[in-house]
């Protein structure tokens, strides 16, 4: 049997996989594990993106909360950022949002936050799927007054933005920004934090309907916002996912800058500020390898991990590092929250344009984006961890990686959260590479489905 938490939570297409019976177990136990310490009433924070099924969802786990003797306390509709923030603020004892990130609105996903505002370690989150398997049955049923109580709080929004623009020395006043808000959580809190600092926006796709969240636009689709950008003779334009924990941009001629790039750009100027702690920056094996030669040359030290934020952010913990992220745009500032934080990503590069006085293209001329191709294979969940026990994957694996051995890297994985193998070849000749990598992942499709 599959673990139930993924890289980034429980995900799965909501009443079917997810359903309101499963949020409600997860709900209870987590309440249980993250609070049973505690010798008073604990409180948990629970907030949504957008999507149709982020009610649903939410009152069910909130319901399994009380059921163990826990306050809940809902805040609506916020970034994954502003919880992990809010959590701290608080002072409440664990946080939860119910999303599925940059997935489409069939998708939806529960993960946790401890009382600190981090994402759980693995070893809590098999303790809660540990009673989640065993139906609950272990867990405390209070009955009467000792039954948790759930409170709306609609304020906490301002909080987050109140927060987010203490983190930057500058206003944008002058500055025209795109903003695409993925019909999700930063259609509101992205749009007023760059107005309350002065910049003229333009927001698209900010009116989410409960069915319309990262369709066709966001960080995963900026065709539009790239145009947009350009017809407005904007700055830039900024592509934020279903949740706001990513951000991806695109220069004022409509080039998408990935978040390798934002990461180059202002990771070099904390170094010159003398905020890049160590002089390090925390990435993963997917960054490409140009990432790795600006380091060389600025004199910053590259650390990379697995693939997954959470594990970008044990290693910053682990070595003091104040900046790290993933080429998909999440990006982390740990002095300033405990998460991939879209509005800090994005409030940090504006503030790097604004006080440097050059254009978003100049600025990302830092690093040459090497030659790239990622494919993804679609196979079913419980197999996609085994395409390395079948030969002839493994040969084809192994042709490919002496065939770019020296000039080039290929990098096969599991993804985290979705049913897929992601093939990511990295060389010179991007024709070729795209080539190559489709052909391994029509075979790993092929053996596996």
């Amino acid at each position: 049997m599959s673990r139930l938490f993924g890289t980034d939570g429980v995900r799965g297409v909501a009443n079917t996989e997810l359903t309101p019976e499963l949020a409600m177990k997860l709900g209870a136990a987590g309440a249980y594990v993250l609070t049973e310490q505690r010798a008073y009433r604990p409180t948990i924070m629970v907030g949504c993106d957008t999507r149709i099924s982020g009610g649903m969802l939410a009152n069910a786990l909130m319901a399994g909360i009380c059921s163990v003797g826990a306050n809940a306390v809902y805040v609506g509709v916020l970034p994954t950022p502003a919880i992990a923030y809010l959590t701290r603020k608080y002072k409440v004892d664990a946080g939860v949002v119910i999303s599925a990130s940059h997935n489409p609105v069939e998708f939806n996903g529960i993960k946790f936050f401890n009382g600190d505002g981090y994402k759980l370690s693995d070893e809590l989150e098999d303790e809660i799927e540990s009673y989640v398997r065993n139906n609950n049955k272990d867990l405390p049923q209070p009955t009467g007054s000792r039954v948790g109580k759930m409170k709306f709080r609609q304020d906490a929004r301002e909080e987050y933005i109140n927060h987010s623009m203490k983190q930057i020395k500058t206003d944008l006043a002058g500055m025209k920004i795109v903003v695409d808000c993925a019909e999700g959580a930063a259609h509101y809190t992205s749009v007023e934090t760059l107005k309350e600092l002065g910049a003229e926006v333009v927001a698209i796709h900010n009116n989410p309907d409960g069915t319309n969240i990262n369709a066709n636009c966001g960080s995963t689709h900026m065709e539009e916002l790239c145009a947009r950008v350009v017809m407005e003779k904007a700055d830039l334009g900024l592509a934020f996912d279903g949740d706001a924990d990513r951000l991806l941009a695109c220069d004022e001629n409509g080039k998408i800058v990935n978040g390798d790039q934002i990461m180059a750009i202002i990771g070099n100027h904390m170094r010159e500020e003398g905020n890049l702690k160590g002089d390090v920056i925390v990435v993963t094996v997917m960054t490409n390898l140009g990432f790795l030669l600006m380091g060389k040359e600025k004199g910053i030290r590259i650390e990379q991990t697995k693939v997954g934020d959470r594990y970008v952010l044990e290693r910053m913990k682990e070595i003091g590092a104040s900046l790290g992220g993933e080429q998909s745009g999440h990006i982390i500032f740990l002095d300033e929250n405990t998460t991939g934080d879209g509005l800090l990503s994005a409030l940090h590069l504006l503030e790097v344009v604004k006080l440097s006085g050059k254009k978003l293209s100049e600025l990302s001329g830092i690093m040459e984006v090497l030659p790239q191709a990622l494919v993804n294979a679609n196979v079913p969940n419980h197999l996609k961890e085994k395409y390395n026990e079948y030969s002839e994957i493994v040969d084809a694996i192994a042709e490919l990686e002496k065939k770019y051995a020296g000039e080039g890297r290929v990098l096969i994985r599991p993804s985290g959260t979705e049913p897929l193998v992601r093939v990511m070849i990295e060389g010179k000749d991007q024709a070729l590479i795209e080539k190559d990598a489709r052909e391994l992942a029509q075979l790993i499709e092929n053996i596996l489905l």
